[in-house]
């Protein structure tokens, strides 16, 4: 059932009319896929993951990405790999259920609507999780999501 709760599509990064990745989220992970470039061997790419901090390039060549994080990470659990043309970055969020807005800090910002909509579906996420005998997938909210971070005194990270 958890899985009718996941991310129907990934949201769009875009700099002067470019998309420069797509990014995704569940309760306790924030995933970016950046599509590579044709005819560059893949042991080139590299990715550095630091708490509040994304770096990810070329060796030899400036980075393609090196940004400020909007929340810290737990660098220990994050990782990134390649898959047929996408490096994939899974930033594993040090306050679960944490709703980010983007996951570069001021840049890229999900505008209310879709802000909204992304709380709705975490908040549905951890009601699922903590209740697994149930089906929370037809759920509606009406009026404003509670905060899935904080609703009910919060929930803990793993």
């Amino acid at each position: 059932m958890a899985e009718k709760l996941a991310p129907e599509k990934r949201h769009s990064f875009v700099h002067n009319g470019q998309k420069v990745f797509e990014w995704d989220q569940t309760l306790e992970e924030l995933n970016i896929y950046i599509t590579l470039p044709e005819n560059v061997p893949k042991k080139l790419f590299y990715c550095k993951i630091e708490s509040k901090r994304l770096e990810v390039g070329i060796k030899g060549n400036p980075p393609y990405l090196n940004h400020d994080l909007m929340n810290p990470v737990k660098t220990d659990c994050s990782f990134w790999t390649l898959e047929d043309d996408i490096l994939h970055v899974t930033l594993q969020k040090r306050d679960k259920g944490q709703t980010w807005s983007s996951p570069i800090l001021g840049q890229g910002q999900l505008d209310p609507y879709a802000s909204d909509l992304e709380q709705k579906r975490l908040m549905l996420q951890r009601f699922q999780e903590e209740n697994p005998g149930f089906d929370f997938s037809q759920a509606q909210f009406s009026g404003n999501c509670p905060d899935p971070k904080t609703f009910m005194g919060g929930i803990g990270s793993t």
